[in-house]
């Protein structure tokens, strides 16, 4: 690998485990020590037994002792100072002052002892002074090495805060203070300390003193010890202790007077113990020095490597910059450009030579002039600008989209002088970036608003993305598919269907189409068509699923349709030709009646074929009717007063039992029908409604003029939309059970016991009303009744009522929220469609349960829209009223297939409740929900 921009330094760190107060012990140190603290106490132990003999006094061994002692510790002192301005340990301070002490009380020492400078000594010596400040000297320094023992820690324990100078300032004035207040004490108040020597001779006080100061000895040896880890220096003050030790023992303890064996011995040790820790310090010392020497050598060779290194770095840097794709571009903190380099020339238009020299204004849109202003000041304040987008003007005039990383350029001083910026062109990425956008987000929307299901699963079928128009066609939220597989919703028959299209995906098939049914959230089967792809790069499984529901609605209502045309082309046909053959029979009866007259017996007989002729009669009649080729009389009639006199002849006819309530409205349509088969047509609804209420009921009439509009059209294929004058038959019976419901209007179909009914009479009333150009429609539920609508057109040629009038005025929508409950799903689309239509926010539910659900997590909502009856365990009754519980200030609207007044005369409710009946026109519609919304 060519290593170009990285040159490494090989040159050694000092850290603080230089120095010897934290650098930790090795064995070889500890072997050392040893040897000599072994060494020593065999001298010691063999110069025990002759520490009393007497030697030759020679006073100037005292004076170049002391000497060589305080030079010796000043040495020292000053090593472990030095160490310390670096460390600013307060651990080394105070061993510091230790040996500033010992040397202070060595010269004072030598200056006192009687004989050397004067008879018994200088300032004012007495015959005890040397003796105490032998002592003094002997017991302070351990009491300054117990302290350092106790500082100490494994980085050197705690630090000063302020200048080190001062500190060192502060404890040679200590020491100097101390000192002399100790010669003060031992000379000036000299008759007040004990006696320890007596004509050259130790006193028994002398062995409690010396006792004391062998102890603190011991003590700042034993703390050493075992304050670990050891460092060096550690190491060494313990052997120094150990000969201070040996030092007290020969000199104050073992020896008898001065200049013996002891005396003499005594000293040397005193002198080595003040020559461990400086020897081993003056070692470290040329060690560092050496390695100083080294280091300057190599940093001398790394010098000269650096200089080749970074000469040629700089050629290949000017290499690299003349070379590089991006626009590199260097600039004075005035914007005057200094460097511009090929790719800058390639970019921007401008030549080295057009560009240098001139400032970078040159290159900025005119309403970005701040921003170049902006980008300067910040680069003199030592910030790097990454990343930043903006827009810049090649020398043709062209706009160019570029992101800028800008640095500041500094002299060798460190000044910052200008800004180094490298621009690269993004217009093609941001055009890319821009039209990526633009697919994403028209995908997101065609995702988001699809009217049809939109799948993405992995290649084990698990969702991946689901569009929010699962809610409308299954039920569920997407949250409620994605991580889940698709086996949990797919009905089991059509789930290996499923799997071998995504097999056949996977081998290469670019679509496919096929139908599968799946789960809705209440249960029921919901069938789709599916169109499907793979995508091997992604590894997944589209889907597009279009909701065949109220296709196979339409089919199915279609097929009724043409079901019904068929049978009623049957049936005509069989009609006509039996009224040929009863034509035949009535005509001939007669005569054979005249014939027969004088013969009872035969008579009989003949009146009973007259009367079979005549129920023949009457049954093709009604076959005519449903087939929708009776001749009619259609004349323009007054539906309010056919319903009265309707009313007025099902009294005898119904029962006491059943009640006949009509309910007409005022201004009532005329239309186009024959009276006769139109009051025919009501009492057949009539004899039916009295069937289904065997104990009893309520029977209502009702007229209502209506608009059937274009939805409501589409979703009944033989409606034509347009006024309509309705005539309503309800009851408070029964009902039909669903599943028959559309069979109801076929020939010859009865619920009825045998003999009780034809199955004629309500296929005689769909075919009049059919025949009449009209419509009909059933609203029923079990246990609740039946409502029969017949819809006959308005009679053209007429002026516009009051009613229309009010019919037709502005449509007023709004903005509010209103939530949509209808079981029926072609039913509820119809009204959402049409809610929405008004300006109005349309959420819809398909039952009680999945209402109250919206309700909590929405508090928004200002209206509920409700079906009274629905199944399940709650009616729109019951869902309103809890609704009204958790919502006091939720206002409702119910509607219904029923009349408004059967409803209410159920009791199911309450007078002044507001009810829209089905169906109703949109000026009804926006009418009603004003009033609820203001109610």
């Amino acid at each position: 690998m060519l290593k170009t921009g990285l040159h490494e330094m090989n040159a050694p760190a000092i850290d603080r485990s230089t120095f010897l107060s934290t650098l930790p012990a090795t064995p070889a140190d500890r072997t050392a020590a040893l040897w000599i603290v072994g060494i020593s106490s065999i001298l010691f132990a063999l110069a025990v037994p002759f520490a009393g003999t007497p030697l030759l006094p020679v006073p100037a061994f005292v004076a170049s002792y002391q000497s060589a002692l305080a030079v010796s510790d000043i040495v020292t002192a000053v090593l472990l100072l030095s160490q310390f301005s670096v460390l600013r340990t307060r651990a080394l301070l105070w061993l510091s002052s230790g040996y500033l002490f010992t040397a202070a009380a060595a010269l004072v020492h030598a200056l006192t002892f009687p004989g050397l400078f004067a008879p018994t000594g200088l300032f004012g010596a007495g015959g005890q002074t040397t003796v105490w400040l032998y002592m003094i000297w002997h017991g302070v320094f351990p009491l300054f090495v117990l302290g350092y023992a106790w500082l100490k820690e494994h980085d050197g324990g705690p630090r000063i805060r302020g200048a080190t100078n001062t500190a060192i300032g502060a404890i040679v004035l200590g020491v100097v203070a101390t000192m002399g207040l100790f010669t003060w004490l031992v000379t000036a108040q000299h008759d007040l300390l004990p006696v320890l020597l007596r004509d050259g001779r130790y006193t028994p006080a002398m062995i409690g003193v010396v006792s004391f100061v062998w102890s603190l000895s011991f003590a700042a040896l034993v703390s050493l010890w075992f304050r670990r880890p050891h460092s060096v220096i550690d190491v060494w003050l313990m052997v120094v202790m150990c000969a201070w030790l040996f030092d007290i023992a020969l000199s104050a303890i073992v020896n008898v007077a001065r200049f013996d064996l002891g005396f003499y011995a005594g000293r040397l040790y005193g002198l080595c113990a003040s020559s461990f820790v400086l020897a081993v310090l003056l070692i470290e010392n040329v060690r560092l020095q050496a390695r100083t020497v080294g280091l300057v050598g190599r940093l001398r060779e790394q010098s000269a490597s650096d200089r080749d290194f970074y000469g040629k770095r700089l050629a290949l840097y000017g290499a690299v910059v003349e070379s590089s794709n991006d626009a590199i571009i260097t600039k004075t903190l005035d914007g005057v450009i200094t460097g511009w380099n090929k790719a800058a020339e390639h970019l921007f238009g401008y030549s080295a030579a057009e560009a240098v020299g001139r400032s970078i204004d040159i290159i900025v849109p005119q309403d970005r002039k701040g921003e170049i202003r902006s980008i300067l000041n910040r680069i003199a304040g030592n910030e790097t600008i990454a990343q930043h987008e903006t827009v810049r003007i090649r020398k043709d005039g062209r706009a160019l989209d570029v992101v800028l990383n800008v640095s500041p350029l500094r002299a060798d001083n460190g000044e910052i002088i200008g800004a180094s910026k490298i621009a690269h062109d993004i217009t093609e990425e941001k055009q890319a970036q821009e039209k990526l956008r633009r697919e994403i987000e028209e995908r997101q929307r065609i995702f988001e608003t699809s009217q049809d299901l939109i799948l993405v699963t992995d290649g084990f079928g698990n969702f991946v993305q689901v569009s929010p128009s699962v809610k409308d066609i299954l039920g569920f939220n997407p949250e409620d598919l994605i991580g889940h597989s698709a086996t949990e919703f797919i009905h089991p028959e059509d789930l290996e269907k499923t799997r071998d299209e995504m097999r056949v995906a996977r081998r290469g098939a670019t679509k496919r189409s096929f139908e599968a049914r799946y789960y809705h959230f209440d249960g029921h089967e919901v069938s789709l068509n599916w169109m499907g792809t793979w995508s091997e790069p992604v590894k997944r499984h589209f889907f597009i699923g279009r909701d065949l529901t109220e296709k196979q609605a339409a089919e199915a209502q279609f097929r009724q349709v043409q079901k019904m045309d068929s049978i009623g082309q049957l049936t005509g046909g069989v009609a006509h030709d039996f009224n040929n053959v009863l034509t035949v029979i009535t005509g001939t009866i007669g005569i054979l009646a005249d014939a027969v007259a004088d013969r009872p017996e035969l008579a009989a007989i003949t009146k009973l074929i007259d009367d079979a002729a005549e129920r023949g009669a009457q049954l093709t009649k009604h076959l005519l009717a449903f087939a929708r080729k009776q001749p009619l009389q259609p004349r323009e009639i007054d539906v309010n007063a056919l319903a009265l006199e309707a009313a007025k002849l099902l009294h005898p006819t119904l029962g006491e039992q059943i009640t006949i309530m009509p309910q007409l409205t005022e201004d009532a349509w005329p239309t186009l029908v024959d009276p006769g088969q139109l009051s025919t047509a009501i009492l057949n609804l009539a004899l039916n409604a009295r069937d289904a209420m065997p104990d009893g009921g309520t029977l209502v009439l009702e007229t209502r003029n209506i608009f059937l509009d274009d939805g409501y059209a589409s979703m009944n294929p033989d409606v034509v939309a347009g006024n309509y004058v309705m005539i309503a038959v309800s009851d408070t019976g029964s009902g039909i059970p669903p599943d028959l419901i559309d069979r109801v209007f076929d020939p010859f179909f009865t619920t009825k016991e045998v003999g009780k009914g034809t199955g004629l009479g309500l296929s005689m009333v769909f075919g009049f009303v059919k025949q009449s150009g009209g419509h009909i429609k059933i609203y029923s539920e079990v246990g609740h009744g039946t409502s029969v609508k017949i819809y006959l057109p308005r009679s053209s040629g007429v002026q516009e009522t009051e009613f229309e009038v009010l019919q037709n005025t502005p449509i007023a929508g709004g903005n509010e929220r209103i939530l949509i409950v209808e079981d029926d799903a072609l039913v509820r689309q119809y009204v959402v469609t049409q809610v929405k239509s008004l300006g109005y926010t349309a959420l819809e539910a398909a039952n009680g349960a999945d209402a109250l659900t919206i309700i909590d997590s929405d508090k928004a909502i200002d209206l509920l829209f409700t079906d009274i009856i629905m199944p399940g365990n709650m009616n729109g009754r019951q869902l309103a009223d809890e609704a009204a519980r958790r919502r006091p200030d939720l206002k409702t609207l119910f509607t219904s297939g029923y009349t408004e007044n059967a409803i209410v005369h159920h009791g199911r409710l309450d007078s002044g409740v507001l009810l829209l009946a089905k169906p109703y026109r949109k000026s009804e519609l926006a009418k009603m929900l004003r009033t609820a919304l203001a109610s």
